[in-house]
């Protein structure tokens, strides 16, 4: 096996740099945080140009506030693949979850357009404004105008500051009127693959640098209240109690007991609050949130209806009264199998051991499976720590994920590939 031959646009530690370079663009200048249409968001936007610029490409900032590049293909007419990430973050965030997957791509496009190289496909880099949903009630929906499914009503929506998502748009310089001219064709789209860090720690236990994305987890989330009867911690016994939040804690332990049963399934609980909540009073009710996630819709539906009968039962036993209310549901996205093969592909020819792993973390790619195949690349993150400043990677792992990604890019068949 041959490592690709070194080049100066793929070197890690200037991968690395340009994300650091985009991290000054913050709320506050000893934290990150880069809300969507913000003066940061826009400054960061026209940083991206300039490297997409750079890079040769042509470069724009679309009508939802998507930052564009296109690098085009060999021939006139060919049809495109998307890449890239999000560069908005959530509040005193990580520099590289989203960004890395912006400036990576485009250091692969510096090497292509270096080497005067066209590909039987275009390329368009997208940096995407709102995948964290930190500003507006709402998320995704640079990728789901991309996609052509976003709901025009998100254009109503308010901020803190009772501003709307149109206002917004429009200082940012964007006409929301043009949005859904922003939907690209299946005809003219045949892949979206996404470059991001894990988010999670299983490429650094196995001791790799890069990993192929099978599925991105789907999710459900819950509000539980358990509630028994409020009495004094001195005078009821043990045996005659009805302690709400003795009966959290065994629900609790049901929950993790099952997100430990089956590979690829997880469940939290990441929020809880006891009532009263004094010292010397026995709690009469507890109020707490589930979070269950799994790479298959059924794995995680049959796990619920296990878990609901699991926790009836423990409710019943000691006498409280359960309540569960489903807040929330998104379904789970597989990967293109050919997108897969092409990338674990890629993985082998720089001579590193292929490993395929979910995404317990949503991404645009779920957003853009509606319109072309999806396929994602992970690259190793330090501690698998994220949304945290401590957030980290290794110049040397950009450089990896570049290389694979640049392989993958240049072995690429768009007619190989089957929807």
């Amino acid at each position: 096996m041959t490592m690709t031959a070194p080049s100066l646009a793929v070197s890690g530690a200037r991968i690395k740099a340009m994300v650091d370079d985009w991290a000054r663009f913050s709320e506050e200048p000893d934290k990150l945080t880069r809300v969507f249409l913000s003066p940061e968001h826009k400054a960061c936007a026209e940083a991206v140009i300039a490297a997409m610029e750079a890079a040769g490409m042509t470069a724009r900032i679309d009508a939802i506030g998507n930052v564009v590049g296109r690098y085009e293909g060999a021939a006139a007419g060919a049809k495109t693949l998307i890449t890239g990430s999000h560069i908005d973050t959530v509040r005193d965030a990580g520099a590289y979850d989203g960004n890395l997957g912006v400036a990576l791509p485009i250091a692969c496009i510096a090497d292509l357009n270096a080497r005067g190289k066209r590909l039987p496909f275009a390329i368009e880099v997208i940096a995407f404004g709102d995948e964290e949903g930190v500003r507006f009630p709402t998320t995704l929906s640079g990728s789901r105008t991309i996609a052509g499914t976003v709901d025009p009503a998100v254009l109503d929506l308010q901020d803190d500051t009772g501003g709307s998502l149109a206002e917004a748009l429009r200082s940012f310089g964007c006409d929301p009127g043009s949005i859904a001219k922003e939907a690209r064709s299946p005809e003219d789209v045949f892949a979206f693959v996404e470059l991001h860090i894990e988010q999670g720690p299983v490429l650094e236990a196995e001791g790799l640098p890069v990993g192929t994305v099978t599925a991105i987890n789907g999710a459900s989330r819950f509000a539980l209240t358990l509630e028994g009867m409020a009495g004094h911690a001195g005078t009821v016994p043990m045996n005659l109690r009805r302690d709400a939040l003795s009966g959290a804690a065994e629900v609790i332990g049901a929950i993790e007991r099952l997100g430990k049963s089956e590979a690829g399934l997880v469940a939290t609980v990441g929020r809880i609050e006891a009532a009263p909540g004094a010292v010397n009073v026995i709690p009469g009710r507890v109020d707490f949130t589930l979070d269950i996630r799994a790479p298959e819709d059924r794995q995680r539906e049959v796990a619920i209806a296990a878990l609901e009968q699991d926790l009836a039962a423990i409710a019943e036993r000691r006498g409280l009264r359960l309540t569960v209310e489903r807040l929330y549901d998104e379904g789970a996205v597989a990967c293109d199998t050919a997108l897969m093969d092409a990338l674990d592909r890629a993985i082998e020819r720089q001579g590193i051991r292929v490993h395929r792993l979910p995404s317990g973390a949503g991404h645009d790619a779920m957003a853009l499976a509606s319109l072309c195949p999806i396929a994602m690349l992970f690259l190793r993150c330090g501690g698998g720590i994220s949304h945290n400043p401590l957030e980290s990677i290794t110049a040397e792992d950009a450089e990896t994920g570049a290389r694979v990604f640049l392989d993958f890019l240049e072995h690429l068949d768009p007619d190989a590939l089957r929807r």
